[in-house]
């Protein structure tokens, strides 16, 4: 069943609203300078806590959390989850506030290769050919930027790897997005606030010693945070995988033209051939997905189809019978047909 076309309409303005955000995000981290990006971190943990919380006020969702804590083994994989995305926000900021912007932008476009590698060494899937053609097309890709930058592209590496890892680890869980920020956010809380505890104890933390528009960015990181997840949530429960898989594109794509036309990175020779075959894995991904999605729904009416004819054609029958006064026996039955 189709959705409503107004309900398409929401799922799209917010899974656009989500990724522009993230997208963004390179524009928003260095405006909290001078903190540093541990800093930082233990910010955006300790106000995302706060601000999930507030939605989780608001719209009454805890009746998850006592199912949750008799669950050892899920609070486990939560746990695994925050470290995960602790590394990927962290190696993010100080990508971002180091000038590695572009490099950033690369980990969000290889994110998506990185996830269909660990289907493959993980979760034991099946690549189609294309599939095969795209990740070995993206493998060439970070060989050449490795070649470029004389090292492997770590920061992009780091992200992809963190990231794809923490979506294996996510699907595990079985959470919901804000109950499992909310989780996440909680296990983070306690270390990153015991970290600025500590800052402030010997005098290295910004947040009193910059003004107070300094101290509220630094607590605007939580919204920052919470805002994009909240509209992805609402957009994923209205929306087609294919187009979520198309849309979310736009993140590293805001991030590359912000590392070039913002902050000015250079762009070698090199590092746009690099660029250039990750965007032509991308293009045979996401054409191998349309295609697949197309034969999909092609196969789901022919069934359809197929059904309601049957359907048909057994009412018909039913009505002659009625209509004669025959009383069929099952054995009968089966013989007719």
């Amino acid at each position: 069943m189709q959705p409503p076309r107004n309900e398409t309409r929401t799922g799209l303005l917010c899974s656009v609203a989500a990724y522009s955000i993230w997208g963004l995000f390179p524009l928003y981290w260095p405006l909290l300078e001078p903190s540093g990006a541990v800093e930082i971190l233990a910010h955006r943990m300790v106000w995302s806590l706060a601000t999930v919380l507030v939605v989780l006020a608001a719209t009454r969702r805890w009746d998850w959390i006592r199912p949750l804590l008799r669950q050892p083994r899920r609070l486990m994989m939560i746990a695994l989850g925050a470290a995960l995305i602790s590394v990927n926000w962290g190696v993010y900021i100080w990508g971002v506030n180091s000038g590695h912007v572009v490099e950033t932008s690369m980990g969000y476009f290889i994110n998506p290769l990185v996830s269909i590698a660990f289907g493959v060494l993980v979760l034991r899937e099946r690549l189609r050919a294309l599939q095969w053609v795209a990740v070995g097309v993206g493998a060439a890709a970070v060989v050449v930027m490795a070649v470029a930058y004389g090292k492997p592209p770590w920061i992009a590496l780091t992200l992809a790897i963190s990231f794809s890892t923490y979506g294996l680890v996510k699907k595990k869980v079985g959470l919901g997005g804000v109950e499992s920020m909310a989780a996440e956010t909680a296990v983070q809380f306690l270390p990153a606030l015991g970290f600025l505890l500590f800052l402030g104890s010997s005098g290295h933390s910004t947040y009193a010693s910059e003004g107070t528009g300094h101290a509220l960015l630094l607590m605007g990181t939580g919204a920052i945070t919470a805002l994009p997840l909240v509209c992805f949530g609402i957009a994923a429960v209205r929306l087609p995988l294919s187009v979520m898989g198309m849309v979310q594109y736009l993140a590293p794509v805001f991030q590359f033209a912000l590392g070039l036309l913002v902050f000015h990175e250079t762009m070698p020779a090199e590092r746009w051939a690099g660029f250039a075959l990750i965007w032509l894995a991308l293009a045979l991904l996401t054409w191998d997905a349309l295609r697949t999605a197309r034969t999909a729904r092609a196969e789901l009416r022919a069934a359809r189809q197929k059904a309601e004819r049957t359907e048909r054609d057994a009412a018909v029958h039913t009505e002659i019978t009625e209509g004669t006064g025959v009383t069929e026996t099952p054995e009968a039955t089966a013989q007719g047909r």
